[in-house]
């Protein structure tokens, strides 16, 4: 439902070129309760629907969206684990352990396209179930199969707390995926943990912290795997933070490289399965980080490619951003353009709170570049601020 009726609220807003604040003064709802509504991060009333509904002349397709049933079924999937269960001897049956493999792939695979708030609550219900299981008996077989389910399980949450800017929680969840990885000999697990941490220092601004982790993570982490490619882009990243641009070419280098040499993975939209594909993704990011003149160029060949599959939304607003700051340190800065790829980066709603800096960041260029859109685009940036987490 929160989905559902946020892209509504989204599409319609936009349709309409209304700003967070001229909707909120057409229905009396706040600005941020609009922007939170967007991003999935509040659930709607039958009021607020119908308000807003009134304001942008929607003949009740907000109200309508309410009334969607929920797409995941969550009660039932526990009920479908608990029936397994019983019917098995065991107080850990192998259907059950099946499942929760493939629960852990589904819920990593929704990552890309679901809110973190929407999606949280769901990980956090079968990481209680595991634990649940882990107090049975079990052989020793069964015993790491839960400690594995339990270790991708817990760094997702880990991640969509961080998406969320809840640092604590994030690194509480952190530190217990490292220890199920260490209990259960998961080397893969281990090194994405540590790419993980090293995202997180890099939206605070901690590169050389976030160089560190990434070769720590590259260190560990099994050469076949889909750890070591993204802790090597990592390490890209924060270098072409810090400056260094023969150490962001050698690391953009290997990433190709290894992406050249590994075949796509079946579910290219699952989290913790790298997809060559993005490949292209991370070098814009990098190259506009880096201040290259060909960031331009790459960022709107992803913005295109995104585009077109229409499946990768907040890709493609970070590839907006990328755009925008590329056009900002060409030559020829294009201050105004850069403004209007921040606006619809912003209007899209699909940042999430841990990288709203980067947002922040170009907002900034684009004032210190004397643009006339520059006020008005800080009020909208401020307006659809994410709340701050802990």
């Amino acid at each position: 439902m929160t989905d559902r009726f946020a892209g509504e609220l989204n599409r319609l807003r936009t349709q309409r070129d209304l700003s967070y604040r001229r909707l909120a003064a057409l229905s009396s709802v706040s600005s941020s309760h609009i922007c939170d509504l967007e991003k999935g991060l509040r659930r709607p009333t039958r009021e607020i629907a119908a308000a807003l509904d009134r304001a942008l002349d929607a003949r009740g397709l907000l109200s309508a969206a309410l009334r969607v049933p929920i797409r995941d079924d969550v009660e039932g999937e526990f009920e479908a684990l608990e029936l397994a269960q019983r019917a098995a001897a065991s107080d850990v049956s192998g259907a059950v352990l099946d499942r929760l493999d493939t629960i852990a792939d589904q819920l990593a695979m929704s990552y890309a396209t679901t809110a973190p708030a929407e999606l949280l609550p769901r990980v956090r219900r079968h990481l209680r179930y595991i634990d649940h299981l882990l107090a049975g008996r079990k052989t020793l077989e069964q015993h790491r199969r839960l400690l594995i389910a339990g270790g991708w399980l817990s760094l997702l949450r880990a991640t969509l707390h961080i998406d969320l800017r809840q640092r604590a929680a994030a690194a509480a969840h952190l530190d217990t995926a490292a220890a199920l990885a260490d209990q259960a000999d998961h080397p893969e697990i281990a090194a994405w943990c540590l790419e993980t941490q090293a995202w997180d220092e890099l939206t605070r601004g901690n590169y050389r912290a976030t160089v560190e982790l990434s070769q720590h993570a590259q260190a560990i982490a099994p050469a076949g795997g889909s750890a070591i490619v993204q802790a090597t882009a990592q390490e890209g990243r924060a270098w072409a933070r810090l400056g260094q641009q023969t150490a962001t070419r050698d690391a953009l280098a290997r990433v190709e490289w290894m992406a050249e040499h590994r075949p796509a993975p079946e579910h290219p939209e699952h989290h913790y399965q790298y997809d060559p594909g993005k490949m292209h993704s991370y070098t814009a990011t990098t190259l506009s980080w880096a201040g290259d003149p060909a960031a331009e160029r790459v960022a709107r060949e992803v913005i295109t490619e995104l585009e077109a599959e229409d499946a990768r939304p907040r890709r493609i607003a970070s590839a907006r951003l990328d755009l925008g700051l590329a056009l900002l340190s060409s030559d020829r800065p294009r201050p105004d353009e850069a403004a209007a790829e921040a606006r619809t980066a912003i209007r899209s709603g699909n940042v999430v709170p841990s990288n709203w800096w980067r947002v922040e960041e170009l907002v900034s260029g684009v004032v210190h570049a004397g643009a006339p859109e520059g006020p008005d685009l800080v009020e909208e940036a401020t307006a659809a601020r994410p709340a701050r987490g802990d």
